[in-house]
């Protein structure tokens, strides 16, 4: 049974889909004002395991990833580049997709973009209006959490507790993991001078980033997600409010599990492009690993705890890698091409199965099947016994995609 940690309560728990038929999975996808680096791709990449594995285990999925396109950073970041907002974008888009490709990332049945939704989104907003929930000041629209029972219920934040701290938050985003203690920003409503708006029955202006993330997930799913994702900054302000502002307006919870994968961290520190610590994957082909090595080291680990980048954690992935693929390969080899015979590979099966039950503990798994592989090697093995393994390798690697070939081949 699979157990994942669901950071709504806190705790593991088996994991059940809200429907049978289909797993449904909702992950934040790139804010596209800027190129996505090895940092985001930890993120999306514990993302793609996850999806394959469900699969591995039997389920349908449909899963969702949104581009935030019209967010505050995207429009700053315009006008610094002399591109417009939408050349931008499709740059951003168009390399993130090129990658995802390169690091063997699955692509999602839905991938809205923010700017598509913009109609949803303000027709949530009104309606968000009419509940009194939201409301208008200085041209704006903000939603009061204090009016939404429970609001911070994912993190664990009781906003009760801090009323004389009481304020309206105007920006899509804040630096920093903290919580704005007040209300935060719906409707960016048009100023003189703004280059990007739309006219909508709310009046003139764009959505903010607090309510695309909603306007895309009510767009295309219509029940309670079994899964949920996002990178750990997202416990802070960002999935409550999209929380606060679905549950306001729909009968049933978002989602059932709620799962965050923790930072990859350079020199001990978030990647920040300030500090000039942000590492792309062409810098990283360009020292002379390939993408399945590149690929692996991101995922090997477990996705809740940090990851330190180092040269000499890079060079150690590749070289553990390379050591498992020999092995694989040396199988391969002497399966030759004959046709699979009995079950030799029982244990590597059930060692990976094991493991990745335990919350998707893909180091773990890599370990124990490099173990088992390594009793395989050490004895003799018939061609079609042989064969056997190697077919229960592919299975696995339908998850990993690093042993057989290089994910973008």
């Amino acid at each position: 049974m699979l157990r994942l940690f669901n950071s709504l309560g806190k705790g593991l728990q088996d994991f059940h889909p809200v429907n049978e038929e289909v797993v449904r999975i909702f992950t934040c996808g790139p804010s596209v004002y800027q190129r996505a680096h090895i940092g985001n791709f930890r993120t999306f990449l514990f993302e793609d395991v996850l999806v394959r594995y469900l699969k591995y285990s039997g389920f349908r999925v449909e899963r969702g990833m949104n581009f935030t396109d019209i967010e505050d950073k995207a429009i700053v970041e315009s006008r610094k580049s002399g591109l417009s907002i939408s050349e931008l974008t499709e740059k951003n888009i168009d390399e993130f997709l090129r990658e995802m490709k390169l690091l063997g990332l699955l692509i999602p049945e839905h991938m809205p973009r923010a700017s598509d939704c913009v109609g949803e989104a303000a027709a949530m907003i009104g309606r968000l209006l009419e509940l009194g929930i939201a409301y208008r000041h200085g041209g704006n629209i903000y939603f009061d959490p204090l009016k939404f029972p429970g609001f911070g219920k994912l993190f664990g934040l009781d906003m009760r507790r801090w009323p004389a701290r009481r304020r309206r938050f105007h920006r899509d985003t804040y630096p920093g993991i903290q919580w704005n203690l007040g209300d935060f920003i719906l409707w960016h409503g048009y100023r003189e001078g703004d280059a990007v708006f739309w006219d909508t029955p709310i009046g003139r202006g764009r959505p903010s980033w607090n309510i695309q993330d909603p306007s895309m997930v009510a767009g295309y799913f219509q029940e309670t997600l079994s899964i949920y994702c996002g990178g750990i900054d997202n416990l802070y302000r960002h999935h409550d409010y999209s929380i606060a502002i679905l549950e306001s307006l729909r009968p049933y919870p978002v989602a059932r599990f709620w799962l965050h994968g923790n930072h990859l961290l350079v020199a001990g520190r978030k990647m920040s492009k300030s500090r000039g610590t942000l590492i792309y994957t062409d810098a990283l082909l360009g020292q002379g690993y390939d993408a399945a090595e590149i690929r692996f080291f991101l995922l090997y680990g477990h996705y809740r705890d940090r990851l330190s980048y180092t040269e000499r954690a890079m060079k150690s992935a590749a070289e553990r890698l390379g050591r498992l693929r020999s092995g694989v390969r040396e199988i391969s080899e002497r399966a030759g091409s004959a046709a699979p015979e009995g079950d030799p590979a029982r244990w590597v099966r059930e060692t990976f199965r094991r493991r990745m039950d335990d919350d998707m503990d893909v180091k773990g798994a890599v370990d124990g099947i490099s173990r088992e592989l390594a009793v395989l090697r050490g004895g003799t093995m018939e061609p079609g016994a042989a064969a056997a393994v190697v077919a229960v390798l592919r299975e696995i690697d339908g998850v990993l995609n690093v042993m057989f070939q290089d994910p973008a081949g």
